[in-house]
C-alpha cells in the first residue's frame, strides 16, 4: 500500500480523496492554484504546495509542475479525481516515466478506450447493444452523408468528449452545418480535440449507468445502476439508484453483460459504463468513463463499498476481497447537485445531518467561489429502505441547507424532488426541458 499521495484536484473530490486516505492511514499532498490557497482540501492535506496560476492551464492542467511535486514531497501515487488529468493518457504515462502511480487505468487502456467511435465497435464484440453510428467524420460532407444514411434526429458528438461539452442534435440537413462547426470548435477547445461523430438519436429515452471496479487480477465486479437522466444541456443535476425505470430481471442482465464485457476489454480500475435506456426496454451503450464518478457517492451509499478506498486498493494491486454475489443494494440513494449560480463569498453554512444523510463539499465559511472552475458547491445524498422514505429525507435535508452569500440552485432542486413526474418514477431525460 502507497504511504504517500498526492491529489491533483481541487473542490469536493479533492476533500474526499483526502478523506479517504486518512481513513486509509495515507498521507495527503494537496496541489492548489492562488485562486485556492484558501481552499478546504489545502487545510486539509498533510502537505500542501502552490503549483500556478488561476487558470487550469497553469496549475490543475500543468502536467510537468504536478510530477515535479509530487516528486519533492515523496509522494509514491497520484490520485486525478474527476475532471482535469483524470482521463489523460499522457499524463498517466508521465508519471509512469518517473515512477509514480497514477490510480486509475494503465495509459494503453485509456488510449484505446477514450475514443469513443472506436470504443463502440469493441463494445459491440461484447455482446452489449451499440447506439447506430459512426466513427470519427472528418468532414462536413461525411458528417451529412452518414446523418443521412442513419436518419435524422442524430446526435453529434466529440470523440474525446464529456462533462455534455461538443455535443449537439440535429433534427434535419438545415441544422447541420452550424452544428457540425459549433461542436467541433467547442470539442477543440475543451479537449484539444476536434475530432466528432454521428450516432442515432434514441427518444424518448433515460439516461442509465453501471458502476464497475476490476483489478488486475482478473476480477470484476458491478455495484449496481444509477439513473442520470435529470440533465440541462447534457449536465447531470440529480441521481438517484437503483433507476427506478429499470426492473429486477433487466437489472441483473445488465449487469451481468456489464461485467463480462469489462472483462473482456481487460479493463482495471473504477469506471462507468453509460447507457441510453428506450421505451422499449432496451439497454443502448453510449461511452464509458474510464474514472470516477461525481455521482459515486450515491452507490457508495447504496452498497457500502467505499470506490475511492477502492480505487486505492487496486492501484496498489490488491485484489478485490469481494464477488458479485456479495453485492448488495438496499433502498434507494438519491443525489442532488448543488451549484452556485455566480461568483461570491460564503457568509454562512449550515449542513443538514441525521442518519444516511451526507454533504459532500469543500464549503467553508468565507470561501470564495471564483470564475475559473466548476460551479459545483457540493452534493447532497440521501439514503433510505424505500423511494418514498429518501424523497422525505431528501426534501427535508434540502430545506434544512443553508448556504448564504452565494446563490445556488437549492430551490430548484427542491421543486424538482417534489414535481409528481419524478415522485412518481416515470422521468426521461425531457423532464428539464418540459420545465
Amino acid at each position: 500500500m502507497f504511504s504517500k499521495i498526492l491529489i491533483a484536484n481541487r473542490g469536493e473530490i479533492a476533500v474526499r480523496i483526502i478523506r479517504a486516505c486518512k481513513e486509509m492511514g495515507v498521507s495527503t499532498v494537496a496541489v492548489y492554484s492562488v485562486a485556492d490557497k484558501n481552499a478546504l482540501h489545502v487545510a486539509l492535506a498533510d502537505q500542501s504546495y502552490c503549483i500556478g496560476g488561476p487558470e487550469a492551464s497553469e496549475s490543475y492542467l500543468n502536467e510537468e509542475q504536478i510530477i515535479r511535486t509530487a516528486l519533492v514531497a515523496g509522494a509514491q501515487a497520484i490520485h486525478p479525481g474527476y475532471g482535469f488529468l483524470s482521463e489523460n493518457a499522457h499524463f498517466a504515462r508521465l508519471c509512469r516515466k518517473h515512477g509514480i502511480v497514477f490510480i486509475g487505468p494503465n495509459p494503453e487502456s485509456m488510449e484505446r478506450l477514450s475514443d469513443k467511435a472506436i470504443l463502440k465497435e469493441l463494445i459491440r464484440k461484447t455482446g452489449l447493444s451499440v447506439i447506430p453510428g459512426t466513427k470519427a467524420v472528418v468532414s462536413l460532407e461525411e458528417a451529412g452523408a452518414a446523418a443521412a444514411r442513419i436518419g435524422y434526429p442524430v446526435m453529434l458528438k466529440a470523440c474525446a468528449g464529456g462533462g455534455g461539452r461538443g455535443i449537439r442534435l440535429i433534427r434535419s440537413d438545415d441544422e447541420l452545418e452550424e452544428a457540425y462547426y459549433q461542436a467541433t470548435a467547442e470539442a477543440a477547445a475543451a479537449f484539444g480535440d476536434s475530432s466528432v461523430y454521428i450516432e442515432k438519436y434514441i427518444y424518448p429515452a433515460r439516461h442509465v449507468e453501471l458502476q464497475i471496479l476490476a483489478d488486475e487480477h482478473g476480477n470484476a465486479v458491478c455495484l449496481g445502476d444509477r439513473d442520470c437522466s435529470l440533465q440541462r444541456r447534457n449536465q447531470k443535476l440529480l441521481e438517484e439508484t437503483p433507476s427506478p425505470g429499470v426492473s429486477e430481471p433487466q437489472r441483473r442482465e445488465i449487469m451481468r453483460l456489464a461485467v463480462d464485457a469489462v472483462k473482456q476489454l481487460g479493463y482495471v480500475g473504477a469506471g462507468t459504463l453509460e447507457f441510453l435506456l428506450d421505451k422499449d426496454g432496451n439497454f443502448w451503450f453510449m461511452e464509458m468513463n474510464v474514472r470516477l464518478q461525481v455521482e459515486h457517492c450515491v452507490t457508495e451509499m447504496l452498497t457500502g463499498y467505499d470506490l475511492v478506498k477502492w480505487q486505492i486498493r487496486i492501484a496498489a494491486g490488491i485484489q478485490l476481497n469481494f464477488t458479485q454475489d456479495d453485492v448488495r443494494m438496499r433502498g434507494v440513494a438519491i443525489e442532488c447537485r448543488i451549484n452556485a449560480g455566480s461568483c461570491g463569498t460564503l457568509q454562512m453554512l449550515h449542513v443538514p445531518g441525521g442518519p444516511s444523510v451526507r454533504f459532500d463539499t469543500c464549503l467553508i465559511e468565507g470561501a470564495t467561489v471564483s470564475p475559473y472552475y466548476d460551479s459545483l458547491l457540493g452534493k447532497l445524498v440521501a439514503h433510505a429502505g424505500t423511494r418514498e422514505e429518501t424523497l422525505r429525507k431528501m426534501r427535508a435535508s434540502l430545506c434544512e441547507l443553508v448556504i448564504r452569500g452565494i446563490p445556488t440552485n437549492i430551490e430548484e432542486q427542491l421543486s424538482i424532488v417534489q414535481d409528481e413526474r419524478f415522485t412518481s418514477g416515470n422521468y426521461d431525460l425531457t423532464f428539464m426541458g418540459s420545465r
